[in-house]
């Protein structure tokens, strides 16, 4: 039985102070850190773009991401080029990490496309809606690397693994379950990285669970490990070793990333109807940002450093908000031609109806 230690990893405190841990250790230098802490800054800008964009209209949703980008950039760049990704439709920070352009994370927001960018290109797949469902699509795909002999060669540039992203509340899914299941069983080469940012919309993690969501693991037969999911040092270690074992051929791993969604669900979500005020400062405290820009200016990184990073991120809002609104009008009638492959007679109809409707409002305007 794989029992967890339930005080998650940590390699670096809220204070800014690196710490060491008796089984994993962050690999890299202090350039490494400056680097990890430009994803951490440009992902925030543009998740904070988006929400803006989507309150000028641009976008008709936006899913926030604030509080979850050392989670979602830790984990991403402990991904090898090989490797292959399933996110939901909140993992903005690992689309930047696979090298995703930020404009064509927009288009699905915006209703223009279905998503902005080849899976096969970024080992990437699209965002995934239906809550869960991710899980065993990165399962199945894992165990077809297991059968194409892509697994267990101790070779860093050929074998491969999956990883499935998820929240506490698609823990309560039974897709999720059945990957658990699917994974023991063929000891697939899958990491499932749950961020647990303590609500599922307006649901309590303490309302779904009354154990560690990582203990859940040991029920199905592989491990379970916690880490801090605001210390982008510990999510980077902790994946990395986990992603090796499943390159290795040492099966799943679950890992459950403690952190906070400090914004809304999505932009038209209220948080502010089901927690307080109290929570949410406890957890700005432990901003994923703050502790790593507290280390690097501890360590001597110059101003300047920052101030650039700060034009970057400027240049970098501007082009989204010019990206945004040059992506073109959607277009509802284009629904009904992603039913099914063929189309049908029902939908060929409905098609028609919808056109005509729409149509009457141009004539009544002319």
């Amino acid at each position: 039985m794989h029992l967890i230690d339930h005080e998650p990893v940590q390699l670096l405190t809220p204070d800014g102070v690196r710490v060491a841990h008796p089984e994993y250790s962050y690999a890299g230098d202090d350039s490494d850190i400056r680097l990890l802490y430009r994803d951490l800054v440009l992902v925030r800008r543009i998740d904070t773009e988006a929400t803006a964009l989507q309150r000028h209209g641009e976008l008709g949703l936006w899913a926030p991401l604030r509080g979850q980008e050392a989670a979602q950039v830790g984990s991403g760049r402990a991904l090898l080029p090989q490797d292959f990704a399933f996110p939901t439709y909140r993992e903005h920070g690992v689309a930047w990490c696979r090298g995703v352009d930020p404009i064509a994370m927009l288009p699905m927001f915006r209703g223009s496309a279905l998503s902005g960018w080849a899976p096969e290109e970024y080992r990437l797949a699209v965002p995934s809606i239906v809550i869960g469902a991710q899980t065993l699509h990165a399962t199945g795909y894992a165990m077809g690397l297991t059968l194409d002999g892509q697994v267990g060669h101790q070779d860093p540039d050929r074998d491969a693994a999956t990883i499935a992203y998820f929240g506490d509340g698609a823990t309560s899914q039974g897709d999720v379950n059945e990957a658990f299941v699917w994974a023991a069983v063929f000891e697939a080469p899958v990491v499932f990285f749950c961020q647990n940012n303590q609500w599922a919309i307006s649901a309590p993690a303490s309302r779904q669970t009354t154990v560690p969501l990582a203990q859940r693991a040991a029920g199905f037969g592989f491990p379970g490990i916690r880490v801090d999911g605001n210390d982008v040092l510990a999510c980077q270690a902790v994946t990395a070793a986990a992603l090796h074992t499943a390159r290795d051929g040492g099966g799943p791993t679950l890992i459950e990333a403690c952190t906070y969604r400090m914004g809304a669900h999505t932009t038209s979500d209220d948080p502010t109807r089901y927690r307080d005020a109290e929570e949410l400062a406890a957890w700005e405290a432990k901003d994923p940002l703050t502790r790593v820009r507290t280390y690097l200016e501890a360590v001597g990184t110059p101003p300047t450093f920052f101030d650039d990073l700060d034009r970057e991120a400027e240049l970098l809002g501007e082009r989204l908000r010019e990206g945004c609104k040059a992506l073109p009008e959607p277009d509802l009638a284009t629904l009904f031609d992603q039913v099914y492959a063929g189309g049908s007679p029902e939908l060929a109809e409905q098609r028609r109806t919808y056109e005509g409707y729409r149509g009457s409002f141009e004539e009544s305007a002319s």
